[in-house]
């Protein structure tokens, strides 16, 4: 019964990515960010558990029934995996301070934010929700225990969340303003250049230096250096 309710909660989702079409130049992001936290956090204070979070200047202009429907997908993916607790608490919301990152997981708050840009590549909002939920799902397994964001916990999760070939990092074609960024930051390895709208506040390396020269997994030695405002 609990499949088949799922089943037709895909059926729906499918259903509401296809409304939309697809466009702008291909974006790819080529960096590792790590913190003190496993998750980015953008909480919302204020705003009660289960809780659709809607607020003025988040939501695309897709209808309200649509983003439910992500919602309770989200919900029944999450009991059929164990963590009804979990599922209860779990809000997701459409968040426009979210310019190249097509989603974001925040485990304290219990909140999946989704870059309203997806309305334009309607085949990735599933993926992207499942994405995101991936690392909810991994760091509630994990209970207090601190998991790498890609690591072995989230690629299980992503196994049981059907989309076991997921990938770290989006490709997806999003529009960003060149001219809104301030800060360009430098691999000391391959002097590769990575502008940026906003200062980074945490260790990030360059992904494809970490992969050629530590399996993957961050390194210091690539860590971006910033050189010029």
């Amino acid at each position: 019964m609990k499949s088949k309710r799922l089943e037709m909660l895909c059926r729906k989702l499918s259903n509401v990515c296809t409304r939309v079409k697809a466009r702008m130049p291909l974006l790819r992001q080529l960096e590792f960010a790590f913190r003190s936290t496993d998750i980015l956090s953008v909480g919302q204070p204020g705003v009660s558990p289960g809780e659709l979070v809607e607020s003025a200047g988040k939501m695309p202009a897709g209808p309200t029934a649509e983003t439910a429907v992500l919602l309770q997908t989200a919900r029944e993916l999450l009991r059929a995996h164990g963590a009804d607790r979990i599922a209860r608490e779990l809000r997701v919301e459409w968040n426009s301070r979210l310019k190249t990152a097509a989603g974001r997981a925040d485990y304290c708050q219990k909140l999946i934010s989704l870059n309203p840009q997806l309305f334009e590549h309607p085949a990735e909002i599933d993926r992207t929700l499942r994405h995101e939920l991936a690392h909810i799902l991994a760091q509630f397994r994990a209970g207090r225990r601190r998991v790498l964001p890609h690591g072995a916990e989230w690629r299980q999760a992503c196994c049981d969340l059907g989309i076991a070939d997921e990938k770290r990092c989006h490709s997806l074609p999003f529009k960003v303003s060149e001219s809104a960024r301030r800060y360009v930051y430098k691999c000391p390895q391959c002097q590769r250049d990575f502008p940026r709208v906003r200062r980074i506040m945490r260790a990030v390396a360059c992904l494809a230096c970490c992969r050629a020269h530590n399996g993957g997994e961050f390194d210091a030695r690539f860590r971006l250096e910033l050189v010029r405002l």
